[in-house]
C-alpha cells in the first residue's frame, strides 16, 4: 500500500490486519505509519524516487494512495507525485510480478458540464475542466493505468472515483474548497454529494476482495439538492454574481493567496457532475453513511452552529454587502481595463 500514512491508508491499514486472507501488509509513504499495529512491514518510502522493485517483491495486490492536494500544492508537485508517482510504481508492480492494482481517482474526472447526466455513470467519458489541475491529471494518470493493464493481460485494475471525502475531523480539501466557492454562484447551484472517509475504505476493501476490474463510483445513494445543503449549514442564502464577475473573483483571490481554490475550480460549483454507485454496490458495498449524514459528521462543532440565528443574519448580510461591494467595484475595474486596451488598440 502506498500513501499508507495518509487517513484513508491509516483507516485501511486498521481494516486488513484483521482479514485472515491477508498474510502479509507492506506499508510504503514517505513517513512513518502512526501508531502502526503490529504484523505490518513499514518502508519509509518516496515513490517518486525510491527503488520500488525490491519492496513490491512477493506482492500480490497493489493498493496505489500515494498522492498530494491542497490550496498550497502547486501543479508541478501534484503532476510529479500523483503522475510520475504512478508511473513508477505501476513499472515497479510490473517487475515484482503483481497481479491485481487498486488506485484512487477521482469524480471530478467526469468535469462539470451543463449537459452532464443526472447522474453520471463510469461509462460517461472523461472531461475534466481544463481549468482545474488536479482533475486533469487524475484523468490522465486512469489512462496511466489502462495502459498498464492492456500490456498485462490477466491483471486487474480497479479505479476508484469517489466523491468529495469528508470524515470527522472536517470535510477534506475539496469538499472545503467546492463549498467556499459556492458563495460565487450565478443563478443555479449543483447538487452536491459527500463520501464518508470509512465508506471510501470500505469501497477500496470490496474492490480489492472481489478482485474488481475498471471504474467503479464511490458516492452514497443520491444526492443533496442546494436548498437542503444550506438548511444543513445553517446559513442564510448566498449572494449571486453574475458569471464573469465570479469568475474574477475567484481568480483574483486565489492569485493574493486570500482563495481556498483555484478559480478553475468555480465551474465544479455551478454545474452537475454527481455520480451513481450501481456498479460498487452489485459487488456488495454498502454505504453506511448518506449525503446528509456525511456533511452533518464533517461539520460538527464549526463556530458558526454556536452563533445564535439573529447574529447569523447580522454577519451574513454584512458578509453579502462587502461581497456586493467588492464585485462592483471589480466590475468597474474591468470596464475601465477594458476601455484603455481599446483606446490603446485604437491608438
Amino acid at each position: 500500500m502506498t500513501g499508507a500514512a495518509g487517513r484513508v491508508g491509516r483507516r485501511l491499514i486498521s481494516r486488513l490486519v484483521d482479514d485472515p486472507e491477508v498474510v502479509r501488509l507492506v506499508a510504503l509513504d514517505v513517513g512513518p505509519v502512526p501508531d502502526p499495529p503490529a504484523g505490518i512491514e513499514q518502508h519509509v518510502a518516496d515513490v517518486t524516487v525510491a527503488d520500488l522493485v525490491p519492496l513490491l517483491d512477493g506482492v500480490d495486490t497493489l493498493i496505489h494512495l500515494a498522492s498530494v492536494a491542497g490550496p498550497d500544492v502547486g501543479d508541478d508537485v501534484s503532476e510529479r507525485v500523483i503522475l510520475d508517482g504512478t508511473r513508477r510504481v505501476l513499472a515497479a508492480a510490473s517487475d515484482a510480478g503483481v497481479r491485481h492494482v487498486v488506485a484512487v481517482s477521482g469524480a471530478v474526472v467526469y468535469g462539470a458540464w451543463p449537459n452532464n447526466p443526472v447522474p453520471l455513470t463510469e461509462d460517461a467519458p472523461l472531461r475534466p475542466n481544463p481549468g482545474f489541475g488536479l482533475a486533469v491529471q487524475l484523468a490522465q494518470v486512469e489512462r496511466v493505468l489502462a495502459d498498464w493493464a492492456d500490456d498485462h493481460p490477466g491483471a486487474t485494475v480497479a479505479v476508484l472515483r469517489p466523491a468529495p471525502v469528508v470524515d470527522t475531523d472536517g470535510p477534506g480539501w475539496l469538499a472545503r474548497a467546492l463549498r467556499a466557492g459556492v458563495g460565487l454562484l450565478g443563478d443555479d447551484e449543483p447538487p452536491a454529494q459527500f463520501l464518508h472517509v470509512d465508506d471510501l475504505v470500505a469501497a477500496i476493501d470490496t474492490a480489492r476482495r472481489g478482485r474488481l476490474d475498471g471504474p467503479l463510483n464511490a458516492a452514497p445513494d443520491g444526492w443533496v439538492d442546494a436548498e437542503t445543503l444550506r438548511s444543513l449549514e445553517g446559513v442564510a442564502p448566498r449572494l449571486r454574481l453574475p458569471d464573469r464577475v465570479a469568475r474574477q473573483v475567484a481568480s483574483w483571490g486565489w492569485q493574493l493567496g486570500e482563495g481556498t481554490a483555484p478559480a478553475g475550480l468555480v465551474p465544479y460549483t455551478r454545474q452537475p457532475w454527481v455520480i451513481a454507485n450501481d456498479r460498487l454496490r452489485a459487488a456488495g458495498w454498502v454505504p453506511a453513511h448518506t449525503n446528509e449524514e456525511a456533511f452533518v459528521v464533517s461539520h460538527e462543532g464549526t463556530w458558526w452552529q454556536h452563533v445564535s440565528p439573529r447574529r447569523r443574519q447580522e454577519l451574513a448580510l454584512g458578509a453579502a454587502g462587502a461581497l456586493l461591494l467588492a464585485s462592483t467595484v471589480g466590475v468597474v475595474w474591468l470596464a475601465r481595463r477594458a476601455r484603455r486596451a481599446a483606446r490603446a488598440s485604437a491608438g
